[in-house]
């Protein structure tokens, strides 16, 4: 039989992975269903039926159906973390869970608006549009990340934390593999060396089983 769980879009794409590897962490099994981007799958009535806006991904749990990917790993957490004794959201705890979303919505907002202009440069338009990067969208680009990763050093630095919120892996960590993992594919990857904290950070992140299982899947290719 197969799993009720699907994931309409393979981890290649960012937001696909970031679902998939909640779905490893809390150890449940399930479905990839690809979906052809160069065939514009993503564009047609059967996946827009599933995501009204045309985004990859979609997921499915019996009869249902979910799109945006921060929505859809919330809603894996909550229903099945407690059978996987894991909480990447930590709502048993007030002040934790308040700073997993403090730290999710800085992903969202501010760390994802500044390193997507160089993942798109860098790995999705050369692979899929045969382009090389225009420098000075990730000149800029590299510039607004640095102010980013300028706080993010500051943050774990000065609280001696080994993740965003604290001492505890959280849903707020995981929300920041897919798009760092594909701009550290990129020549600009040395520019963490220059945030140590922020590196060792990274070096905990990418160590989870749930994370290197995913990142095998995640190479562009032309």
């Amino acid at each position: 039989m197969a799993p009720p769980v699907k994931v309409f879009g393979s981890a290649v794409f960012a937001n696909a992975a970031r679902v998939m590897a909640c779905l490893e962490e809390v150890g449940v099994e399930y479905e990839v269903v690809e979906v052809d981007y160069t065939a514009m799958e993503h564009k047609g009535p059967q996946h827009l039926s599933k995501n009204p806006f045309g985004q990859i991904p979609a997921f499915q749990d019996g009869d249902m159906m979910l799109f945006e990917s921060r929505a859809i790993a919330k809603y894996v957490l909550r229903k099945y973390s407690k059978s996987a004794q894991i909480d990447l959201l930590r709502e048993g705890n007030l002040q934790e869970a308040a700073l997993v979303d403090a730290w999710t919505e800085v992903e969202a907002h501010t760390y994802l608006p500044a390193i997507a202009p160089i993942f798109y440069e860098c790995v999705v338009y050369p692979a899929r549009l045969g382009t090389s990067p225009n420098q000075k969208v990730v000149e800029e680009s590299l510039e607004k990340f640095k102010k980013v990763l300028d706080v993010y050093e500051a943050h774990l630095s000065k609280n001696n934390y080994l993740y965003l919120a604290g001492d505890f892996f959280s849903f707020a960590d995981l929300n920041h593999f897919p798009y760092t993992f594909y701009f550290m594919t990129t020549s600009h990857a040395s520019l963490f060396d220059s945030y140590p904290s922020v590196k060792a950070w990274w070096g905990r992140l990418m160590a989870r089983p749930s994370v290197k299982k995913i990142s095998d899947g995640m190479v562009l290719r032309a």
